[in-house]
């Protein structure tokens, strides 16, 4: 039996960098990019590698463009960690496994390191399968906890749990990541959100730009971990700036969502550095007229246009700065 599972990218609408500091997101599906895992049945127990984790290349020229756009690291150990996680919590949960042997292999779109989620994405799709391969069900608001384990405790990732819900629940997801809910019980407050119409929504991300997700949340971490009053505000203004965003989100005003995604962008520049090139992504964007902020760490930036005529000189400028937009699918046609 072939199990086939999924999971997309993301990008955060309005809250983001806040998940991992106690705060509020909003979050959307891109359905046009996918990771795609499958796993069947088999004599013995095998990860079958992917681009990342081949040690094979045409010239060196091809090996040190790979190592520049996709760091050292391909999608294996995310399996690998993924699997070991699932057994532990089964052990923890009393949850009996048979002996049964598999083969894993994935398949991915996602751009990678840009700030679309494409690791987590791929753990997420490799959860669903072993979760179908064993009939074991983990409740879904436990399941983007479960994810973030893999990556921070056996990778040593830095991440929040904004990624993991969306990519659980898909859609557009409000989430509440109080401090009390997640000490008290382990995980946030998710809203699933269904406005009347959605925002006229791109995502632009240059491709060029690889960069580990992890890195600018380093230093971010240790002020906020010491108390920054400048930090610490700043995760509040999230919370209410990702409120605003849900008005509006809901309300469907355009203008009001407009103003909010700028102004968490421009937040977000108070407390941490924006790389050059990432910051003349927004730039450019904005010069047309459209909204722009970060749709994850950097790479990849999302926000509303107002026109077809806008969208066509967005698409025009950016691809002048080597980056690709597209229009987002954010739910199953």
């Amino acid at each position: 039996m072939l199990i086939t599972t999924k999971a997309f990218a993301r990008a955060g609408l309005v809250g983001n960098p806040s998940d991992g500091y106690f705060g509020k997101t909003i979050s959307f599906t891109i359905r046009n990019f996918r990771a795609l895992v499958r796993l069947w049945e088999s004599p013995h127990f095998e990860i079958l590698p992917t681009y990342g984790d081949f040690a094979r290349f045409g010239t060196v020229r091809d090996f040190l463009r790979d190592v520049r756009l996709h760091g050292y690291y391909g999608g294996m150990r995310l399996q690998k960690a993924c699997v070991k996680k699932f057994h532990e919590y089964c052990g923890r949960n009393d949850i009996d496994l048979d002996d049964r042997s598999f083969t894993l292999a994935f398949e991915t779109d996602i751009p990678r390191l840009v700030g679309l989620a494409g690791s987590s994405a791929i753990i997420t799709a490799t959860l669903r399968a072993l979760m179908r391969f064993y009939k074991v069900e983990i409740p879904t608001h436990l399941m983007p906890g479960f994810i973030l384990s893999v990556e921070r405790e056996e990778l040593n990732i830095q991440a929040g749990l904004q990624d993991r819900v969306i990519q659980t629940y898909e859609g557009i997801v409000y989430m509440d990541f109080d401090r009390k809910l997640l000490e008290g019980r382990g995980y946030g407050d998710y809203q699933e959100l269904k406005p009347t119409k959605l925002p006229p929504l791109y995502v632009a991300y240059d491709p060029e730009r690889a960069e580990i997700s992890d890195i600018p949340h380093r230093n971010l971490r240790e002020l906020f971990n010491r108390g920054d009053e400048t930090v610490v505000n700043a995760m509040q203004q999230y919370r209410d700036l990702t409120d605003r965003g849900r008005d509006a989100l809901l309300g469907g005003d355009w203008e009001a969502l407009h103003k909010v995604m700028n102004d968490n962008f421009d937040l977000r520049k108070k407390i941490m550095p924006i790389a050059p090139e990432n910051l003349r992504m927004v730039e450019v964007a904005r010069s047309t007229g459209a909204s722009a902020k970060f749709a994850g760490s950097g790479g990849a930036i999302c926000g509303l246009y107002h026109s077809g005529r806008q969208y066509q000189e967005l698409v025009d400028s950016l691809a002048a700065i080597r980056c690709n937009v597209l229009r987002p699918l954010v739910y199953d046609a």
